[in-house]
């Protein structure tokens, strides 16, 4: 079992002190994708030559990362687990090289056909084969609270019973999947509403999310799930694609993802409020600060919420090209080969803002305030000072990420330090 590492704090620490947070790098193994999510512009139904990275560029890669200092790497498509065996080879080698905190994730297609009496053992094996390398977190997605209409939109019939039988085969291995929800309409339901800019009910609209999220929550709960994560809309339409061209397919313009400016005030603010109703039930990843300074830049406060350090100390590397950016969503800014790249001179100067990647915006969010701190002391205390909000959010984020043990999908949670949330 992995543990954290005292020496990978101290490098942590030295990386603050010269103005960098710890970094990450996101890779793109593959675009092919065997599900039909309408949130998602790589569902299997879109006509595109799909892609793959080859293993010794993706190890090359890895060997760059750890020279770096990088110390959390994930691993994405795409369905990832199209190739799970390469995957498995990837992780091995990301964690004999030194990468602190691996990640990787699936839809859950693996699931599927839980009633055949070869399922069990399927699961095992791949369960025995996860716990053989130093994997951290492990995510399954899911889209709403109702089971039968997350299989109707993945395309993936019976994967919710599926998950429900596996989830307690791999505690028995030490991996606590987190589940991952990419908020969309459907989270509390089918999609019905049909809303009129004249007549938008903001009252009807908040109550209507809240609900939704609570449903999701328990939902996930007694499923078995023991980690949540939430993904913001990922939609990019064109009253706010200016300055993006996304390179990675998880973006959409369906109307399932599609959320106005006020709709996404409303939104966070549905979710932000609902977090603290469950922290105690279940380790919530989303920030309440992060989701705070969401509802003040699209309350048309845009000075407010930390800009996204992607193309600093976090990056993304595209199955297609095999190149790096800053984001997935930068497609304009391709920085080439991560291997050739030199973190010490990039510029450091965060500035971005465009789109609401959660795996970038929520760690530059609670992180940047520290660099904040260090740089700027005086306005960012009266920064803290003026929204005492901000402030008390910001710090409870803090000292509950540390009662989760930061995530640790290796270790069973402890309620008795999460009770008091």
């Amino acid at each position: 079992m992995i543990k954290n590492n005292p020496f990978m704090k101290m490098k942590s620490v030295k990386k603050f002190l010269h103005g960098r947070i710890p970094g990450q790098l996101i890779i793109q193994l593959t675009d092919k994708c065997n599900a039909k999510c309408p949130q998602c512009g790589m569902r299997v139904t879109e006509d595109f030559q799909r892609s793959k990275l080859e293993l010794d560029d993706v190890k090359r890669m890895i060997d760059a990362a750890v020279e770096k200092g990088v110390e959390s790497i994930s691993f994405t498509g795409g369905e990832i687990f199209l190739y799970f065996n390469e995957l498995i080879e990837l992780m091995h080698h990301a964690g004999q090289s030194g990468i602190e905190y691996i990640r990787t994730g699936t839809n859950g297609f693996s699931f599927m056909n839980s009633h055949k009496t070869d399922y069990e053992k399927r699961i095992t094996k791949m369960a025995e084969a996860l716990a053989k390398t130093n994997i951290r977190n492990f995510w399954i997605s899911i889209d709403s609270s109702d089971g039968g209409l997350h299989e109707e939109m993945r395309g993936l019939p019976g994967v919710i019973r599926g998950i429900e039988k596996a989830i307690p085969i791999f505690h028995e291995h030490d991996i606590y999947p987190s589940v991952n929800l990419g908020i969309n309409r459907n989270v509390g339901g089918a999609f019905n509403e049909e809303q009129n800019e004249d007549e938008f009910d903001s009252e009807l609209f908040y109550n209507t999310y809240q609900e939704a999220f609570r449903k999701f929550y328990s939902f996930v709960i007694d499923l078995g799930f023991t980690i949540a994560n939430a993904c913001y809309p990922m939609s990019i339409n064109h009253e706010e694609e200016e300055g993006l061209s996304a390179v990675y397919g998880a973006t959409s313009a369906d109307e399932v993802v599609k959320f106005s400016s006020k709709e996404r005030v409303l939104l966070f603010k549905a979710l932000m409020d609902t977090i603290p109703e469950y922290r105690s039930k279940i380790r919530i990843f989303s920030p309440q600060a992060s989701l705070h300074a969401l509802i003040k830049q699209y309350s048309d406060d845009d000075n407010y919420s930390q800009p996204c350090r992607g193309g600093i100390d976090f990056f993304y590397v595209d199955a297609k090209t095999g190149d790096t950016f800053p984001c997935g969503y930068r497609g304009e800014d391709n920085l080439g080969k991560f291997w050739d790249l030199d973190l010490n001179k990039m510029d450091d100067k965060a500035f971005c803002k465009l789109c609401d990647w959660e795996c970038f915006r929520d760690p530059s969010e609670l992180l940047g305030q520290m660099l904040d701190f260090r740089g700027k002391p005086i306005s960012t205390l009266g920064r803290f000072t003026k929204d005492k909000e901000y402030q008390y959010l910001w710090m409870r984020d803090l000292k509950y990420y540390k009662a989760c043990d930061y995530f640790n999908g290796r270790t069973a949670p402890s309620y008795n330090k999460l009770g008091c949330w």
